[in-house]
C-alpha cells in the first residue's frame, strides 16, 4: 500500500471532523444566544432569513431545527454517527442559504462561496459515508 492509500481513511476522518467543527461554530452561538462575528443575534438572523428572505412559514421553528442541525448534527458528523442523512440535510441547508442570497449571488462580504463549498462538501460526505474511523463502524451501524 502506498502512503496515500494508507493515509486516506485517516485524512477523511479528519476532514469529516473539521467539517463538523466548522458547522458547530455556527450552531453554538444560536443555541447560546450569543453574538457570532458581526451578527449580534444569530438566531434572529436565521429567523429573518427564513421568514423575510425565503418567505417560509414557521420561521422560529425552522430556525430552531437549523440550530439543532448545526449543533447536534455537527457533533454527529464529527464523531461519525448517522453521517449520510445528516450530511445530506446539511447539503440541503446550504442550497437553501445559497438560494436565499440570490439572485445577486454575491461573492464577497457574506457571499455564497462558503455555503456553496460547504454544500458540495456535505454532498460528498453524504455519498462517501462515515468512513473507517467513525462511531457507525464501531457500532457496525450504517445508514
Amino acid at each position: 500500500m502506498t502512503f496515500y492509500t494508507r493515509a486516506e481513511p485517516i485524512l477523511y476522518a479528519v476532514l469529516r471532523f473539521a467539517f463538523g467543527v466548522v458547522m458547530f461554530t455556527h450552531g453554538l452561538p444560536k443555541a447560546l444566544g450569543i453574538s457570532h462575528g458581526s451578527m449580534a443575534d444569530p438566531m434572529a438572523g436565521s429567523i429573518n432569513l427564513i421568514q423575510n428572505v425565503m418567505g417560509l412559514p414557521f420561521a422560529p421553528q425552522l430556525a430552531f431545527l437549523v440550530m439543532l442541525l448545526e449543533t447536534v448534527g455537527a457533533v454527529m458528523l464529527a464523531i461519525g454517527l448517522w453521517v449520510r442523512p445528516v450530511a445530506f440535510i446539511i447539503a440541503l441547508q446550504m442550497i437553501g442559504i445559497s438560494y436565499a442570497l440570490g439572485p445577486t449571488w454575491p461573492w464577497i462580504d457574506r457571499g455564497i462561496e462558503f455555503p456553496v463549498l460547504m454544500g458540495f462538501l456535505a454532498l460528498y460526505i453524504a455519498v462517501r459515508g462515515s468512513g473507517d474511523f467513525a462511531v457507525d463502524r464501531k457500532l457496525k451501524f450504517s445508514v
